[in-house]
């Protein structure tokens, strides 16, 4: 089929702009946000002043992810054959449907009724929950944050902090509206209601399911970074343990691990380093005392290898998920991680989300930016997102993905600045009125003066000078 002949879904699009419009003049939802991230930077900025020299590991770390991306089929073979020497299970899916079959089998197998999760964005990108949920399974949200969005029905507004929208007291209705308890107000009495309601759950579910923020190459291990210890209890606790990782999370050594975890938490969170790092090499071996009796480790495609194949985007793999991108962002600060309606995100996800999802669905995302950078230089890895974000634009208008306004507006701008005696022979009014039509096609005149032309040209007032 010719690229050009196709046209884009625009539904997803247009309602990606009457959500960010709402979502921008939301007052409370800004001060929430403005205050939670307020935090943040002050927690990044103190995390920061304990490197001697955080530019240089920012350029290790970017140095080590690209030479992995570059060689990813060798780093993921190295790690499936150590993986499966301890006796793990490693399967590969090409996509969400794999996944979820591959998943669906073991809970067949393990006559599964409940299952224990740790905060995952994989899980959340194949939508595990709704298929458990299809199959009569429990799938119980163990991270604090991700608890209380499941309980409200929502999506993770955010990578790292999933209830970053809600305020104290809109959490407090959330558990008066679901789980009946008295109001209060108090945060410690609320994490341990949550708390209470949650430990019986790991001891009786048959499944934990986690993912991983890295895999080790040369150990075969799934590296699991979390503050709560609740990804730790899943773990442990189930038979079975399933995590569903990104092809692309591969570090070569063990060693590397003193860059990536400090790097990582410092950009999410400010913190030295998380609470609970775990290294998985596998299922309870004969002489340790706790772990599962099976470990299976599904490493999931799903779109990464579009962007693989692609070497002007593929250090957007490089990713880490700390957040800081999204935190950065004066697009996402202003219209919320829910607008996207993605499973990432914020600038990140807009350079993703097209590859992994559909260039002709989500192509906007890559227009949801200002291209201020600052998302690149707050980048733990340093992925030119900005860069990256303007090469996704190209792609949809080589492709075709454009607008027939557009195409027709480009087209008569570009033969106006080959003949620019075109532009001479329009009169102001007409130059005008076509402004109008062009800018208020994409929402500039909504909350802007109109621009208007001169009523002289500049080679007219050249020419009364002389």
């Amino acid at each position: 089929m010719n690229p050009t002949t196709l046209t884009p879904a625009p539904k997803k699009s247009a309602q990606f702009l009457v959500d960010s419009d709402h979502k921008a003049f939301d007052l409370e939802h800004r001060r929430k946000i403005r205050f939670n991230i307020g935090k943040y930077n002050a927690a990044v900025q103190t995390g920061l002043g304990f490197y001697q020299d955080h530019e240089l590991a920012r350029s290790r770390a970017s140095y080590l992810k690209t030479e992995v991306i570059n060689r990813l089929d060798e780093y993921l073979l190295q790690f499936e054959e150590k993986f499966t020497a301890r006796g793990g299970k490693v399967i590969w899916a090409q996509n969400a449907e794999e996944a979820l079959f591959e998943v669906g089998k073991i809970m067949e197998r393990r006559k599964a009724r409940t299952v224990v999760k740790a905060k995952s964005m994989t899980t959340e990108e194949i939508h595990l929950n709704k298929y458990l949920e299809k199959r009569g399974i429990e799938s119980v949200e163990t991270d604090l944050g991700e608890f209380i969005v499941q309980l409200n029905g929502e999506r993770p507004y955010h990578i790292v902090t999933p209830a970053m929208h809600l305020s104290k007291l809109d959490i407090a209705d959330i558990f008066v509206k679901h789980l009946g308890i008295e109001y209060t107000d108090d945060a410690q009495k609320l994490v341990l209601t949550a708390r209470h309601l949650l430990r019986n759950k790991y001891t009786s579910a048959e499944v934990g399911i986690t993912g991983g923020n890295f895999l080790i190459a040369d150990t075969g291990a799934v590296c699991v970074t979390e503050n709560e210890g609740n990804a730790r209890l899943s773990a442990t606790f189930p038979k079975t343990h399933i995590a569903i990782v990104g092809i692309e999370k591969v570090i070569p050594r063990l060693q590397d691990l003193d860059l990536f975890w400090p790097l990582l938490s410092t950009s999410g969170t400010g913190q030295q380093v998380t609470v609970y790092n775990t290294i998985y090499t596998g299922p309870r071996q004969p002489l340790e005392k706790d772990g599962p009796e099976e470990m299976f480790v599904i490493l999931l495609d799903n779109g990464r290898t579009n962007l693989l194949a692609q070497p002007d985007k593929r250090e957007a793999l490089n990713c880490i998920r700390c957040g800081a991108c999204l935190n950065i962002c004066p697009v996402y600060k202003n219209i919320g991680g829910h607008t996207y309606e993605a499973t990432y995100s914020g600038p990140i996800g807009s350079v993703i989300t097209p590859h992994l999802s559909g260039m002709a669905e989500n192509k906007h995302l890559s227009y949801a930016s200002s291209l201020c950078g600052a998302c690149t230089s707050v980048c733990p890895v340093r992925i030119p997102i900005h860069n990256i974000l303007l090469r996704n634009r190209q792609q949809s208008v080589q492709e075709g993905l454009t607008e027939k306004e557009e195409r027709r507006a480009v087209g008569l701008w570009l033969y106006g600045m080959k003949h620019r005696w075109v532009w001479d022979l329009a009169p102001a009014a007409g130059k005008n009125w076509v402004l109008s039509r062009l800018l208020g096609e994409v929402g500039w005149n909504k909350r802007r003066d109109a621009v208007q032309v001169a009523p002289k040209t500049f080679r007219q007032l050249w020419k009364e000078r002389k």
